[in-house]
């Protein structure tokens, strides 16, 4: 219970950032709710009939009425429960939208710039997703100089909006460092980034709502190996059930016409394989 009759009820999935982001914002304001996992293979209907249009998490249910999206549910929250622990969004409405133009930028940049790191199909379109993540980090070390005015936090001396909009992804940046050796938030290169996640990682609010680092790491790893299974099994199904080949009768090896397996590549690396990851 959230207190004064409210019924608050959260639907995630312990990996999500955006999750996590939901979870932030309720424990910044010191809220009390209760905690629903999601499975994403097997959704309850009270997921799908609370957000029928993207069946995803999170999900906020206030007394009985669900609020979708997580940048919409740490707005909801702040506005509904404006004495709550800290005020996320700034008074002043030039202020607001400058928040909510980061927190854009940051969903729509810097997530976006880890989906080649992820599922990249070559190392040329992970180095670019490295890139860009830069790219990304760059910004918003000048976006945390513009709006912290030299205090600890985007929100100034305590956290605000873009605090908990970027915090979602904060263990993922910590677990992305350990599997791939990507330190985005670098001292030498974004000094006010790395001092706001370390910051950030010791406030008793994060700690509360953050998952255990160590099983994003496993996730990722198992991730990573689920994909490079898919993609030998796939390559190899082209290469010997698709395609005319013979087999020689004294060393049993097979050959591959070479301009056919050319086709198979192609139509591996350009139509299947991003379905494998």
């Amino acid at each position: 219970m959230a207190g004064g009759g409210d019924e608050l009820k959260l639907l995630g999935m312990w990996a999500s950032p955006f999750a996590l982001r939901a979870k932030l914002a309720l424990s910044f304001k010191g809220l009390s709710y209760d905690y629903v996992e999601e499975d994403f293979k097997n959704k309850s209907e009270l997921l799908l009939s609370s957000n029928p249009v993207h069946k995803k998490v999170p999900v906020l249910i206030h007394n009985g009425k669900p609020i979708c999206e997580s940048q919409v549910i740490v707005q909801y929250i702040d506005e509904v429960f404006p004495d709550a622990g800290v005020t996320l969004l700034p008074a002043d409405p030039h202020d607001r939208a400058v928040a909510r133009f980061w927190a854009s930028y940051i969903d729509e940049k810097l997530f976006g710039a880890w989906i080649p790191v992820f599922r990249g199909k070559t190392e040329e379109e992970k180095a670019e997703g490295v890139k860009q993540t830069f790219a990304v980090a760059e910004k918003l070390e000048g976006a945390l100089s513009e709006c912290c005015k030299g205090k600890p936090f985007f929100g100034g001396d305590t956290v605000g909006y873009v605090d908990v909009v970027l915090g979602g992804f904060v263990a993922w940046v910590h677990a992305i460092e350990e599997v791939f050796g990507l330190n985005q938030f670098d001292a030498a290169k974004t000094p006010l980034l790395a001092a706001w996640l370390e910051r950030f990682d010791e406030l008793d609010a994060a700690k509360e709502a953050m998952p255990d680092i160590g099983r994003l790491v496993e996730l990722e790893k198992m991730r990573q190996a689920q994909a490079q299974a898919a993609f030998l099994a796939v390559r190899l199904y082209l290469l010997l059930f698709l395609q005319p080949c013979f087999i020689s009768s004294c060393c049993r090896t097979v050959y591959v016409s070479p301009c056919v397996a050319e086709v198979a590549n192609w139509v591996f690396y350009n139509v299947l394989r991003p379905y494998c990851l």
